[in-house]
């Protein structure tokens, strides 16, 4: 990681008022946002300021609280004296980050069987991940709903529609794929468990294990062609 992404500027803009934080990489920005400030994206710069409508001394001790948690993760972070603090607040894994594990589990899958497993936690009809999402999009509907606003109405019906059309279409392509999984019962041909133990026929002195040497490409293969219709459209 370059040391530029562990550096951020959270100061009051001398033009606006407004308090912003430039600077960081995605985690900077997580905390920032689980702090309280808003994602300001533009064509040509993204950075992150404090919500309209807060008072000053809000501001201050929100702006505070986000130097305490980047500082505690080992960010630098150059700020206003009023923001400053030697505090360190702990700095929790989000619920997101244990999701992104299943990631790396299925990295490390070496059977079918085993990523069937993480894509279970995605597609379970009860607790499944993906269950779950759209209890949360229904709730951000029923809450839009009792706002009052007219464009409350639109976000409502906008939040519905995610959850009914498109997360079920995810949801459903995802479970054919879980279940193509779970009836192979293979081990992926190009991933086996490593017993870190070479073999008595070994002749590298050098070698710490049995497993062959990953296959460099000596040039890049064609890209690949778009399938060819069966029968003609109409």
């Amino acid at each position: 990681m370059a040391l530029a992404d562990r550096l951020l500027a959270l100061r009051r803009d001398v033009h606006s008022g407004e308090v912003l934080a430039r600077g960081g990489d995605p985690e900077a920005h997580s905390i920032l946002e689980r702090t309280g400030f808003v994602l300001v994206a533009r064509l040509h710069e993204r950075y992150h300021r404090l919500p309209t409508g807060l008072d000053e001394a809000e501001e201050q001790r929100i702006a505070t609280r986000a130097v305490a948690r980047l500082r505690a993760v080992s960010y630098h972070v150059d700020c206003d004296e009023a923001f400053d603090t030697d505090h360190r607040e702990p700095y929790y894994q989000p619920l997101g980050a244990q999701v992104a594990h299943l990631a790396d589990r299925l990295r490390e899958a070496t059977t079918t069987d085993e990523a069937a497993d993480v894509l279970t936690e995605l597609t379970a009809t009860h607790d499944g991940i993906l269950t779950a999402l759209d209890d949360v999009l229904v709730a951000a509907a029923d809450f839009f709903e009792g706002l009052g606003q007219p464009s409350d109405q639109y976000t409502a019906r906008r939040l519905r529609y995610l959850a009914e059309e498109r997360l079920r279409i995810v949801r459903s392509d995802l479970a054919h794929t879980r279940t193509d999984l779970a009836g192979r019962h293979t081990p992926h041909p190009g991933r086996r468990p490593c017993t870190a133990e070479t073999g008595p026929g070994e002749t590298e002195a050098s070698a710490v294990c049995a497993c062959p040497p990953p296959r460099i490409p000596t040039s890049p293969g064609p890209l690949p062609t778009a399938p060819v219709p069966t029968s003609r459209r109409r």
